[in-house]
Order: C-alpha cells, then sequence, then structure tokens
C-alpha cells in the first residue's frame, strides 16, 4: 500500500508542476462535481425541464453518495495531504476517507443519466470527458491519490449499471402500494443505506486513525476541527435527502404532478423562489442545529435533509401551483 500511495503522489507532484494556471481550470471542473453545483442544477432539471429526469438524478445520486460513504469506510484510505505534508493540497478541506473518490463516482452517476436520457453520440462524448476531467481535478488539486480516482470511476460504473437494470421493476413493485406505504418503504430504505455504512464501520474492529493523518490535515488547514471521517454526521445527509426526496415525490405525484411548459418568465421565478427555500433550509436549520456528535444532533441532521429533499421534489412544486407558476398535470 506504501508504494501505491507513494507513487501516486509522484503523478500528483508531476501534474501540479505543469503550471499554476492549470489550478483555476481544475477547480472550475471539481465544481462540476461539488454538492453546491448539483443543488443548483438538479431543481433546474425537476422544476424547470424534465421532473422525472431531476428526480432520478437525485434519487441516484443520493444512493451514489450513500454506498460511496460506505465504500470509503471499508477501504479506509488517506488523502494525500493526510499522508504528507510534502504535497501541497489546492482544495477545500475534505473529511471523509480517500477511496474511492465520491466526484469521480458521482460524475459517471449524474452525466451517465443524462447521456442515458438523451441518447446523442456528442452529449456521450461530452459526458465522458467531464467525467474523466472531474477525476483528473481531484488528483491535481491533492484531495485525492490516482486509484482514488480510478475506483470511483470503476464503482460508479458498477452501480449506475445495476440502479439502471433495478430501476423499472423497483418502481413498478412499488406502485402497486398506496402511497402512505410507499413513503414507509422509502424511509425504510434510508435506514437500510445507514446501516450499511455502519456495517462497514463496525468492520473496521480496532482500527484507529494514525494521529499522523490527524497532525497532517490539521496543519494543512489549521482553522479546521480536527479530523474525524467517521463521523456519523458525514452519513446522515444523503440518506436524509434520500429520503424527502422520495417522499416529497410520491406526495406530490398523489396530489396530480405539475406541469413544465408555461411561459419561460414563470420557470424563472419558479426557480429563484425553489432556491430560496433551499437556502433558508440548507443555510437556516444549518445555523438553528447542533453539530455536535449526540444523538439528537444526528437526528437533527436527518431531519434537515430530508426537509430540503421533500421542499426540492414536494412542497416547491406544489407551492409552484398555488402561486400560479405551474398547473397540475391532472
Amino acid at each position: 500500500m506504501e508504494n501505491l500511495l507513494n507513487s501516486g503522489l509522484d503523478i500528483i507532484l508531476w501534474l501540479q508542476s505543469v503550471g499554476a494556471w492549470l489550478t483555476p481550470v481544475m477547480k472550475f471542473f471539481t465544481f462540476l462535481g461539488n454538492e453546491q453545483f448539483y443543488l443548483i442544477v438538479a431543481p433546474a432539471i425537476l422544476w424547470c425541464i424534465e421532473p422525472i429526469l431531476g428526480i432520478r438524478l437525485g434519487l441516484f445520486l443520493m444512493i451514489s453518495g450513500m454506498l460511496n460513504t460506505a465504500l470509503k469506510v471499508a477501504i479506509h484510505g488517506p488523502r494525500p495531504y493526510w499522508y504528507t505534508t510534502n504535497v501541497k493540497v489546492l482544495s477545500s478541506a475534505e473529511s471523509s476517507f480517500g477511496a474511492p473518490s465520491g466526484h469521480a463516482q458521482n460524475a459517471v452517476i449524474i452525466w451517465g443519466i443524462l447521456a442515458d436520457r438523451i441518447k446523442k453520440r456528442w452529449f456521450w462524448v461530452l459526458a465522458v470527458v467531464v467525467m474523466f476531467m472531474i477525476g483528473i481535478s481531484r488528483i491535481y488539486l491533492a484531495v485525492h491519490f490516482p486509484h482514488d480516482v480510478l475506483l470511483g470511476w470503476i464503482f460508479g460504473i458498477v452501480i449506475l449499471w445495476f440502479l439502471l437494470r433495478l430501476e423499472q421493476p423497483v418502481v413498478k413493485w412499488i406502485k402497486k402500494y398506496p402511497s402512505r406505504i410507499q413513503i414507509l418503504i422509502a424511509f425504510l430504505f434510508s435506514l437500510l443505506l445507514i446501516l450499511i455504512v455502519l456495517i462497514a464501520q463496525y468492520s473496521l474492529g480496532g482500527w484507529s486513525l494514525p494521529m499522523e493523518w490527524i497532525a497532517n490535515a490539521k496543519q494543512a488547514f489549521p482553522d479546521e476541527p480536527a479530523l474525524n471521517p467517521l463521523s456519523l454526521h458525514n452519513y446522515l445527509s444523503g440518506t436524509g435527502a434520500f429520503f424527502g426526496l422520495a417522499a416529497g415525490w410520491i406526495w406530490i405525484s398523489g396530489l396530480g404532478g405539475f406541469s413544465t411548459k408555461d411561459d419561460w418568465w414563470k420557470l424563472v421565478v419558479r426557480y429563484l423562489v425553489g432556491l430560496v427555500g433551499i437556502l433558508i433550509l440548507y443555510i437556516g436549520l444549518g445555523t438553528l442545529f447542533p453539530d455536535t456528535e449526540t444523538f439528537i444532533a444526528y437526528i437533527l441532521r436527518y431531519i434537515r435533509y430530508a426537509l430540503i429533499g421533500f421542499w426540492m421534489s414536494g412542497f416547491a412544486p406544489w407551492l409552484f401551483v398555488k402561486l400560479k407558476l405551474a398547473s397540475r398535470l391532472k
């Protein structure tokens, strides 16, 4: 493992030696894989372009994110700047383990779904280029080793293949039940995702985070809290958002759904109104709710992200209809 890590460091240092002009380019591509980017783009698709595609992107991304978290815990590999101070990190601090890269894995999921939906050769080429550049950007910025990114791509392909194969049978099965049972199934599935991560954490046995990793991370980011990649906070965001997205979509679908075939100005206004709601929940509740390692804090974090998900897929579309910014499908 040490040889693999040292070889990866050589590649990182070589990439960074190409020149500082690459830094803004790589930061742009890494932004395309950030949570903030998805919070901007996914609602636009859900509210203004194609709701079914938007909800698929959201749910697939949450499932991929939780499986990525479980894999990270099971592998529990370091990030480059945790491993050594001989590499310069050019991105913000990261609190999760390194392998597999979540940016690389989620890029395959998101851009793969879009390419599968659009079904144009030129878009497939664009999607592959973006997937590749997002992965390379993570290496250049020294937040991932090359093998982290490679594993992210591989797991992303495998997970996407399974999700696409299982999607229709699962949807057909769930629709046989009334809405309240569908919501219960979504909640139980979110708990299953948490359980998968907890099992991965339990498999670590007596393993503990090396003090050298903690010290190196602190040296790179002295103003950040002490490194704690095993915090349960890392596990609850995706599962809460998954449940909220699923529950909101089931609820609004039961009310008749909503149309995106409206005047352009209505689409713009509904998008802005929706984003305000996301910001209120994301920032407002993030300020109000405690960020501690307590059971209450864990529950509140799950609730916070569940509310964000429910707003995106359910309550915001309902509000658009009430404000005459959208119409019912039936």
